[in-house]
């Protein structure tokens, strides 16, 4: 984290045994409180979709590129998935 980087206080809800193991690596040490230890935690799950996001370009791009709208109802059907719904920007 950068010194000085601005930052938002939110509210998340996380399984009680989650935040137990969180708390039991605070008290051993392995981070400085659950707040640092969520935050590289999101960190590292962001870094992770874009490493995937980068990997899947770089396939379709070897491939043929992205998938056709035909493409994508095929591949639906085969996997017996419905419709396609818009997804919000939330």
């Amino acid at each position: 984290m950068v010194i000085g980087m601005a930052s938002k206080k939110v509210t998340i809800t996380l399984d009680e045994e989650q935040i137990g193991r969180i708390r039991a690596l605070v008290h051993a040490g392995k981070a400085s409180n659950v707040s640092a230890f969520v935050r590289h935690a999101v960190g590292v799950a962001l870094d992770d979709v874009a490493g995937w996001g980068m990997l899947l370009a770089a396939a379709l791009e070897e491939t043929g590129g992205p998938l056709t709208a035909d493409e994508k109802i095929w591949a639906d059907e085969a996997l017996g998935i419905g419709k396609r719904r818009k997804r919000s920007a939330a």
